[in-house]
Parts: C-alpha cells; sequence; structure tokens
C-alpha cells in the first residue's frame, strides 16, 4: 500500500483492523500512505467498528454487500451518507421473509433477506433466501438516490446461537466490546454444554496499555465487561482476558465462535 500509493482497500473488515494494528506497531507515519476509502464485507461488523477503523487507517469505510451464488460483489453499496446499503434493484428484486416461514414482511421489518433475479439467464434464481438477517427501506435516502436500502447486517440465520434460550448474534458481542475502551476488538466466543446445561466463555484481548500483572485490576475489568455483557446481551458470559495479540488473526472470515454442544 505505501509503495504503490494505494487510494483504496477492499477486504473483510477484520482483516482491515489487523492492517491497521499492524501499520501501528510498525510505526508507519499514516500521512505516508494515500489510503482514502475502504470498502468492506463479507462478514458482519458493527458501526462501533467501522469507527475504529476509520480512524486506525485514516479512510472513509463503506459497507459492500455480494453473494457469490448471485453476482459476487456489486449487489449493494454504501454512499456517501453512509445511511444503509443501496441495492441495485434494477438487476435484482430484494424481499425480507420471516425465517421461520419465508412469508414476506412489510417494510422495516427485520428479517431473512432474499433476492429473485431479474436479468439473469444461465442460472435465474427466484426468491433465493440469502440466510443474512436486515431490513429494507424504500424512503429517499439523503445521497439523492431512490434505490432501496438495506441496514447493516446484523447475522445469519446460521451463525445466531441460542443459549440458555437466548437469541445471540456475535456482532452483539463485538459491538459490546467496541464501546469499551480497553479492549481490542478480536474475541472467541467458546460454547458447550455441560450436564444439560449451557456454558459460555468469551475470550477478549486487552489493550497493551490496560494489560497489567494487577490482579486486582484485571478482575476489575472482566467483572466490568462481563456486567456490560449481561445488560445488553440478556444472559451472563464467562469473560476470560486475554494479553494482546493472545487471540489467533485471521487474513480471511474471522472466526469468532465455538460451539461444542451436541444438541
Amino acid at each position: 500500500m505505501h509503495d504503490f500509493g494505494t487510494t483504496t482497500l477492499c477486504c473483510t473488515p477484520s482483516y482491515a483492523m489487523f492492517l491497521g494494528e499492524t501499520l501501528r506497531e510498525a510505526e508507519w507515519p499514516r500521512e505516508e500512505f494515500k489510503l482514502r476509502i475502504g470498502a468492506f464485507g463479507a462478514e458482519p461488523w458493527t458501526e462501533k467498528m467501522r469507527q475504529n477503523l476509520e480512524a486506525s487507517l485514516g479512510i472513509k469505510a463503506y459497507d459492500i454487500y455480494g453473494l457469490s451464488e448471485i453476482c459476487g460483489p456489486g449487489v449493494g453499496f454504501e454512499c456517501e451518507c453512509q445511511h444503509g446499503t443501496h441495492l441495485n434493484e434494477d438487476y435484482f428484486l430484494p424481499e425480507i421473509v420471516d425465517p421461520k416461514t419465508g412469508q414476506s414482511l412489510p417494510e422495516g421489518s427485520f428479517g431473512e433477506l432474499c433476492f429473485t433475479h431479474l436479468t439473469k439467464e444461465g442460472m435465474p434464481l427466484l426468491r433465493y433466501r440469502t440466510h443474512d438477517l436486515t431490513a429494507l427501506h424504500y424512503d429517499k435516502c439523503p445521497c439523492g438516490r431512490t434505490l432501496v436500502r438495506m441496514d447493516r447486517i446484523l447475522g445469519r440465520c446460521d451463525d445466531m446461537l441460542i443459549i440458555r434460550g437466548v437469541n445471540v448474534f456475535p456482532s452483539q458481542i463485538e459491538d459490546v466490546i467496541l464501546k469499551q475502551q480497553e479492549f481490542e476488538p478480536h474475541f472467541l466466543l467458546e460454547v458447550d454444554r455441560v450436564n444439560n446445561t449451557d456454558t459460555s466463555m468469551l475470550k477478549v484481548e486487552v489493550k497493551e496499555e490496560f494489560f497489567t500483572d494487577n490482579m486486582s485490576d484485571m478482575v476489575a475489568l472482566q467483572k466490568k465487561l462481563e456486567g456490560e455483557l449481561r445488560s445488553v446481551i440478556g444472559i451472563g458470559f464467562k469473560v476470560k482476558l486475554v494479553e494482546p495479540k493472545g487471540i489467533e488473526r485471521s487474513t480471511g472470515k474471522a472466526k469468532r465462535v465455538i460451539d461444542k454442544r451436541v444438541l
């Protein structure tokens, strides 16, 4: 990026965070880079992560959306207003359906996104269910475009965990973690079942300036995060704080959950 004067970065948001972290550790002056725009997708990410990416890399971070089954990247892209992803309705007919029944839901309802091809001839898809959970809005965007806008993907039907009867999305956990200044955006949730009861262990990486050998400080930090998670998500997580770089990095889609339960 430095040598070629790259202005645009396209990758997963978790890999972009890794790049920002690497540049910071290498003490590369940000002003020597020409990066202006980041186009990130392929995994759910939060508004707080957007803010972190923009601050870390000095860019405007935009959400992109695509599926290999439809056409790959290019199904939708955020505009300069960053007020939802515009879907290309001249090529795809989007719809929100109930994940359980498949019935269409009204505008603004949260549910599963599905598409119907309008132009593809070789392998057209009719009401293809993506398993992505979001909502659609048809009002005019502040940018002036009238294409339907899609909310940020909260998660997937098959990413959603049910832990002790509560629906849990990894993006919810990420949002709680990133709102605390002491933690890096790297975590790993391990779910298991012991004596017919779900257990959950959340490993969270502490920023270097907050990681200490003082046990009382670390316990206080652990209890603080456990309280925030319970308040937002509604169930208790056992939090284990790990040292900087204590969680394995991914160069592709981040692996956030290990579910060991045999259901």
